[in-house]
């Protein structure tokens, strides 16, 4: 019970200098690495962004890691996460390796079960986003796709006016954005 409010100032003045160092360093190593690492987040991002947090954490508040150790694993992380992105954008199959593909899992009017059931959607989180794009009717939705940074995107029926601008029946019109995931 002796340390629940206060232990020793030597210990809180580490933990006020380690904390403004690590956080001075975590801010400006996230603006030099661009918009990437505050984006939204596909599954490998997260786990970075975790792996930096809890690194942070524990050079904080640890007295057995040395500041410099805790810079180094932090600088390590983001290093790894440019060269990581940096590769997968040139080259597709690292990409699909690291990244999950998005995921039709409502198409022309039908709940796709057992796309659902593989990415553990419900239908009241696919009618969420429906409503959060102000969609309130399923005919008026071609597709919603779960995306790899887990967001749910609705892709609208393409309008009687879009049909005919390009000549074709509403039957064999298929979104540029669906056919790939088809």
């Amino acid at each position: 019970m002796d340390m629940l409010f206060f232990d020793n100032i030597d210990k809180l003045g580490r933990i006020v200098l380690t904390a403004v160092t690590v956080y001075v360093l975590i801010v400006i190593i996230t603006k030099v690495s661009g918009k990437r690492s505050t984006s939204q987040l596909n599954n490998f991002d997260w786990i970075v962004t975790v792996m930096i947090g809890s690194l942070g954490a524990s050079t904080i508040l640890l007295k057995d890691i040395p500041l410099i150790e805790g810079i180094s694993s932090i600088l390590v992380l983001y290093v790894m996460q440019f060269l990581v992105t940096k590769y997968a954008s040139i080259s597709p199959q690292f990409s699909s390796f690291i990244l999950s593909e998005p995921r039709i899992v409502f198409y022309q009017g039908q709940f796709l079960p057992d796309a659902m059931r593989a990415e553990r959607l419900t239908r009241q989180e696919l009618e969420c986003a429906m409503r959060s794009e102000g969609v309130n009717n399923f005919d008026d939705v071609e597709a919603i796709v779960f995306e790899s940074d887990a967001q749910l995107t609705i892709i609208p029926k393409p309008t009687s006016s879009d049909n005919n601008d390009n000549h074709q029946s509403e039957e064999n019109t298929v979104s540029e954005t669906i056919a790939p995931l088809m």
